[in-house]
């Protein structure tokens, strides 16, 4: 009962503004960074590809070198807002993203076509889920938990959102003024609720004062823990980076016909948002995060080899894999604020960022590349190993809290 009670520790003085307000206003800002960013080449591609000749692998390869870029300035983001809070971090990625669209709609020769993409990767490192949840947990500690789930529903609608109105704005003004559209958004919505909405954060708790060999020994613990849960974040990443890239083409290979697959692919969305709302009715606080980094990587396995097996369980696996790979972002986000010191939540957040982002942007190529030697099975195969081997480390983790 030790690491149950850690959830109810006593977290730093609480900020003094209305949550809803707060978490309603990032969410709409997370569905817009979203959208506008890791979402946007599923739309936009294909019209690039068409204007400019370049290849479809190119024009994606701009998303994995912005990825990448996130995943190394991911731990001096989380600085900046353990420092000075999440507003100006926030607020300096929307302007970021503005110039990032803005180069990207004027963009005729592929370099700056990538040099785009490295500055979406720097308004990314600073918008997303990392940077939203640090900004959470700067602000309320231990007690962020629950604004943390919040905020992933709202994230959850990213896609639904805005690739209707990416191919919107594409039908009727092209890529480019699909591109400048998103910039005035950032500016004109994102940018002001940022400013006006995020609450400057309470000053940090003094740390605690401990005998060397205690500080020693609580070294020692932290350490593992942190690479435990690094691990599992960046197992976790590769599988939903490969999947989200290349699971329309692995029904396919399955015998699956392109109407079908994407209609079955359609409920990894809606299984995302209702387990979601299920650790959000269930959760509040009443277990400890763990069994929720259990669970949630319990499904992904779960669903992955069902999927392995054959037709007769692709809807329910892709539910099951939709329903793991949901809860997992609550439990990417809460974890940590029971695990660690949350007055550094910030901080590690950015570090816990770096692999799993670098990671995100390598999978979709190596999983063409399995796919080229042996097809959907061996990247099947592959997949439900590593996620079988993630139940294991969250196991050892669960056992590490018991300690």
């Amino acid at each position: 009962m030790g690491f149950e009670q850690s959830v109810k520790a006593e977290a730093p003085a609480p900020v003094q503004r209305n949550r809803h307000v707060l978490v309603t206003a990032l969410g709409i800002t997370q569905i817009l960074a979203w959208g506008s960013s890791y979402y946007l080449p599923a739309v936009l591609a294909a019209p690039i590809a068409k204007e400019t000749g370049w290849s479809l692998a190119s024009i994606v390869a701009g998303l994995s070198c912005g990825l990448l870029l996130a995943g190394f300035v991911s731990p001096i983001t989380g600085r900046l807002i353990q420092r000075h809070g999440g507003r100006p971090v926030l607020a300096t990625g929307s302007l970021l993203l503005a110039a990032a669209h803005s180069l990207l709609a004027t963009a005729t020769a592929y370099p700056l076509y990538l040099v785009a993409w490295l500055l979406m990767g720097l308004g990314m490192s600073s918008s997303l889920y990392d940077a939203g949840f640090a900004t959470l947990g700067r602000l309320y500690g231990q007690g962020a938990r629950s604004a943390i789930t919040n905020l992933t529903l709202f994230g959850g609608f990213a896609s639904t959102v805005c690739w209707p109105l990416s191919a919107y704005l594409v039908e009727h003004g092209g890529w480019r003024i699909a591109c400048l559209s998103y910039a005035a958004i950032h500016l004109a919505i994102c940018l002001p609720l940022h400013l006006w909405v995020i609450p400057p954060p309470p000053p940090a708790a003094p740390a605690p004062v401990r005998g060397k060999s205690k500080e020693a020994s609580a070294t020692g613990r932290t350490r593992a823990r942190f690479i435990l849960l690094a691990l599992i974040l960046t197992v976790a990443a590769m599988i939903a980076s490969t999947l989200s890239v290349h699971l329309l083409t692995l029904l396919q290979l399955r015998g699956v016909g392109l109407a079908a697959a994407v209609s079955l692919g359609a409920l990894v969305g809606p299984a995302q948002v209702g387990a979601r709302v299920a650790e959000l009715l269930i959760g509040r606080n009443r277990h400890h995060p763990i069994w929720t980094m259990l669970a949630s990587v319990s499904l992904l396995a779960a669903g992955i080899w069902l999927l392995l097996v054959g037709h007769a369980f692709i809807a329910l696996a892709l539910i099951l894999y939709g329903a793991g790979n949901g809860i997992h972002t609550i439990a990417r986000g809460a974890l940590p604020l029971v695990l660690f010191d949350p007055q550094q939540y910030a901080v590690l957040m950015g570090k816990l960022a770096t692999p799993s982002l670098i990671i995100q942007a390598a999978a979709p190529s190596i999983g063409a590349l399995l796919l080229g030697m042996g097809g959907g099975n061996l990247v099947l195969t592959a997949l439900a190993l590593a996620a079988t081997l993630n139940v294991g480390f969250s196991v050892c983790l669960l056992a590490a809290v018991r300690r």
